[in-house]
């Protein structure tokens, strides 16, 4: 579904910020991209959306290369939750929001309206529709944000630190919400206990490189591995021996 094959990227001449990093993530995977501040996660975000383009190597969608050429079919593709969802609902109202994208790609407003009524209902969000996005909690505006992402209909979902700043109760309907998506979906955060609970597997990179990529339980219990790349054991594991 998404591939980087030997990628490597430097803002500045000389001083990598990827090093031939190379990985697939198949069909309907659910996979944690995690690793210390400065490690990388971003770039790779940024380089599947076409924000930047690698210095080595390439990124595939669905084995579309990501080019300047082939950008707006790739971005067809691909729905990206931003770690700020006030970065992202921009509309007045969550109906707005959702129907923003769509319209603008071509959708009929029957259409559209269908779509938006279809995505609310299977992520029991309903309610939200007609609400003002500046009346509404920081839990809400998370999983609204999520559901105008999957208005456009994307086949691969990309998140920054979807759970960040959410107190426990919008933290856990945040990741209820992400367990009900059928799509391809890489998710970079932090938070290894959300990664525990929605990713089957961890992508783990440290200084640019795939230093662990496998079962999600098998990394994240391996305090040796976490703590040589500056990373915690989840806090649900603390107290593991193995």
């Amino acid at each position: 579904m998404i591939e980087f094959k030997n990628v490597s990227f430097s803002y500045e001449k000389g001083k990598k910020i990827l090093d031939d990093v190379s990985f697939t993530i198949s069909d309907g995977e659910s996979v944690g991209l995690i690793g210390a501040n400065g490690a990388g996660k971003s770039t790779i975000m940024n380089l599947f959306l076409g924000l930047r383009f690698p210095s080595e190597g390439s990124a595939f969608v669905e084995g579309i290369l990501v080019d300047k050429e082939h950008l707006s079919e790739v971005r067809r593709k691909i729905g990206f939750v931003l770690q700020n969802s006030d970065n992202q609902m921009f509309m007045p109202t969550v109906y707005e929001d959702m129907i923003f994208g769509p319209m603008n790609y071509g959708h009929s407003k029957e259409e559209v309206d269908q779509m938006v009524d279809t995505v609310l209902e299977e992520l029991g969000l309903t309610y939200l529709k007609n609400r003002y996005n500046h009346k509404i909690s920081g839990g809400e505006k998370r999983m609204a944000a999520i559901a105008t992402v999957l208005a456009m209909r994307p086949r691969v979902i990309l998140m920054d630190e979807p759970s960040t700043a959410l107190d426990p109760v919008n933290r856990r309907t945040v990741i209820n919400t992400i367990n009900k998506l059928s799509q391809t979906k890489l998710i970079a955060s932090h938070d290894l206990d959300m990664i525990l609970d929605t990713c089957d597997r961890v992508i783990l990179i440290s200084e640019g490189r795939v230093v662990a990529d496998g079962p999600t339980l098998e990394i994240l219990k391996d305090r040796e591995l976490l703590e040589n790349n500056r990373m915690e054991l989840p806090f649900c594991l603390q107290g593991y021996k193995g």
